[in-house]
């Protein structure tokens, strides 16, 4: 049996405009509605939450300390093997840059100062003048202590506490956990 096909069968033109018009109707009502930043700004946190937890795996794996730098003024953060664990950058050692993403800044915003510090970075250990913690070849970090992240908008503007994270890293374990400022308070994310 040959089944034939009515050419009337199918969507007119008048009614693809009008879905095509509802989509656009939606769109433009949704979209001022979604955050942007906040996805940046976790975006920028698990990226470099997770070049911290590949720090000190390596460290653990290499078997020699791994420094990570905070320069907060030039909005970098460097990796570097430390193969002979003196505590300096030495010729040949390995050093390499953790993206922390585009719109996203080393720094508090106006959120409170979590209990671990206020600083954008709070560990005391400095290495030319700028933040740093090692991690050892048993996986401990040199200290404990954080990294603040926010938005671009909230440093330069002083509003939009619920854009900062911070990265805390525990001293025995090395362990880093995520914690983000809801407008309210801290909460740990994991």
């Amino acid at each position: 049996m040959v089944k034939h096909i009515d050419p009337r069968a199918g969507f007119t033109i008048i009614e693809v405009v009008m879905v095509a018009v509802l989509i656009g109707l939606v769109a433009v009502i949704a979209l001022p509605r979604i955050n942007v930043t906040r996805y940046q700004i976790d975006s920028g946190m698990r990226s470099l939450g997770s070049g911290m937890q590949a720090a000190q795996r390596r460290a653990i794996s290499r078997q020699h300390d791994i420094i990570v730098f905070f320069d907060v003024n030039n909005q970098i953060v460097r990796v570097h093997e430390d193969r002979d664990n003196n505590g300096q950058v030495d010729t040949g050692e390995l050093i390499r840059a953790l993206p922390i993403g585009d719109k996203v800044v080393l720094g508090r915003g106006n959120a409170p100062a979590h209990p671990i510090g206020a600083g954008p970075v709070t560990f005391t250990k400095q290495i030319s003048n700028i933040p740093a913690v090692t991690f050892h070849r048993n996986g401990a970090a040199s200290e404990q202590g954080g990294v603040y992240m926010t938005s671009r908008r909230a440093l330069n503007t002083g509003a939009h506490p619920e854009d900062t994270r911070l990265l805390e890293i525990e001293r025995a374990t090395g362990r880093v956990s995520w914690h983000r400022y809801t407008g309210s308070a801290w909460e740990r994310e994991f």
